[in-house]
């Protein structure tokens, strides 16, 4: 048997751009939990049979659009809270990299996304560090590459 090869919680990256050029990725530090979401939406179209109108009916499905999301929490970290607010602040997508390292290679998907949510929590009891939240949805295109090791 083979096994599977994994990888672990911190190579996967979610990472800022600067808007420089060329253009330079870091991660804000503190997430305790990541999250990447690929979506599709397709639509639907019922084929008729020509020869037995009665049957029941097929449903064809298109794609119509692909999506990207990124999730995630943690602790806010100092040096994070800049980072994250100037994203939020931006009515234009910034650049982000997204990827998973392995010890074969990397995955990486690189294009725009909007800040389109950004929570700061905090509470007096339990755990009293101040907590963020975030969430990102992708404004275009995303290119990826398979990087081999």
């Amino acid at each position: 048997m083979a096994e599977a090869k994994t990888t672990t919680f911190g190579k996967l990256l979610i990472k800022l751009g600067d808007g420089a050029d060329p253009e330079v990725f870091a991660q804000p530090c503190g997430m305790t939990s990541k999250s990447l979401s690929f979506s599709k939406n397709t639509g639907e179209t019922l084929v008729v049979d020509c020869d037995d109108e009665d049957q029941v009916t097929w449903l064809e499905r298109n794609a119509e659009s692909l999506s990207a999301s990124v999730s995630g929490d943690g602790v806010l970290a100092a040096t994070s809270i800049q980072p994250w607010w100037e994203a939020f602040a931006s009515t234009q997508a910034i650049n982000c990299e997204l990827s998973i390292q392995y010890a074969t290679g990397t995955m990486k998907w690189t294009g725009p996304f909007h800040l389109t949510s950004f929570e700061i929590s905090g509470e007096k009891s339990g755990d009293p560090k101040v907590k963020s939240s975030i969430q990102m949805d992708s404004a275009g295109a995303i290119e990826n590459e398979w990087i081999a090791a």
